[in-house]
């Protein structure tokens, strides 16, 4: 599988959920929606993570689920689920992959 062409199954999507489900938000969008330097700071966490959750604040001009896919197409990340404010966002690191899907 190729990283722009992955399409996670749900057996792989429930399984990066349980793992999420203990993370913290590592990225934060606020005021500014999905700026360049949001999309920066998830793509430098998800090389070193694969997995990374994301909060969009109270802030946010745009509604979560929306801000949490805008910014999983601008890193070219599988979006594994939205829950309230918070998404999780998974994208393989094809050089030293950390997480091995079932």
């Amino acid at each position: 599988m190729q990283a722009n062409e992955t399409t996670l199954t749900g057996k792989q999507k429930r399984f990066l959920r349980a793992m999420g489900s203990t993370l913290d938000p590592v990225v934060q969008i606020g005021k500014s929606g999905v700026i360049d330097t949001v999309i920066e700071s998830a793509e430098q966490v998800l090389v070193a993570r694969e997995l990374i959750k994301v909060r969009v604040l109270q802030n946010s001009p745009e509604e979560p689920k929306e801000a949490i896919a805008s910014l999983a197409r601008a890193t070219e990340a599988e979006l594994v689920q939205v829950i309230g404010r918070n998404g999780l966002l998974y994208k393989r690191n094809e050089e030293k992959p950390k997480i091995e899907l079932p």
